[in-house]
């Protein structure tokens, strides 16, 4: 079921205006779509960012235009000020519910791997995963359980269980979770230093044998 959000038509886009709207606690934004006319809004900010975290990323949003229809949407992007952490304009993409789309799903991975225990180093080089499926059937996230994973041992998206509503884009290959040894960088470091070090001793040697034949 999708989340209802109202929204305000933007007639005045000019920077004063925009300035105003931000000051009142609403987002500038557009909404657009496949063959669709694009429309300047405003959403109310605090009641979005609420969306997004109770709903996730990829929830489904009934957007309610004034003076029209609502329309099935997805937030497609959005803007942050770096410097106040506020959002400063949206994007939402009208969404044909019958029709699968790619998006970009969370990874979350749960437990705690015995190997990271024993001195591993848990690693997960992604962080979300592209997914196809229909508006209504992306799920929130992708859950990975680590609490069996021993040194040496990986996750691939092959191993993760097949949603019967959706599919994974990328390569059945794709580490997603892994627990390497303990780092021995430091240890080669230091064998690496002697041996260079070795060669600078007999230099220095032949140089004062030199000195004394002199």
């Amino acid at each position: 079921m999708a989340v209802k959000l109202n929204a305000a038509l933007r007639d005045d886009q000019t920077k004063s205006a925009t300035k105003q709207i931000r000051e009142s606690g609403h987002v500038p934004s557009v909404v657009y779509g496949k063959e669709k006319e694009t429309k300047s809004i405003s959403v109310n900010s605090l009641e979005l960012v609420k969306t997004v975290r109770d709903e996730g990323r990829n929830a489904i949003i009934s957007l309610d235009v004034e003076n029209d229809k609502p329309v099935d949407v997805m937030l497609h992007d959005y803007q942050m000020d770096p410097l106040k952490d506020e959002l400063i304009h949206a994007d939402f993409y009208i969404v044909d519910m019958s029709e699968e789309m790619d998006v970009e799903v969370p990874l979350n991975v749960t437990g705690e791997a015995p190997g990271a225990k024993e001195g591993g180093v848990l690693q997960q080089p992604m962080y979300e995963l592209q997914v196809r499926a229909k508006p209504a059937d992306i799920p929130e996230e992708i859950t990975v359980d680590v609490s069996e994973l021993q040194i040496g041992d990986t996750i691939s998206i092959s191993d993760l269980p097949k949603g019967s509503k959706y599919e994974f884009l990328e390569d059945v290959d794709t580490t997603i979770v892994t627990v390497v040894p303990p780092d021995t960088l430091d240890a080669e470091d230091e064998e690496e230093t002697d041996e260079n070090a070795e060669p600078e001793l007999v230099d220095a040697e032949d140089k004062s044998d030199d000195e004394e034949e002199k």
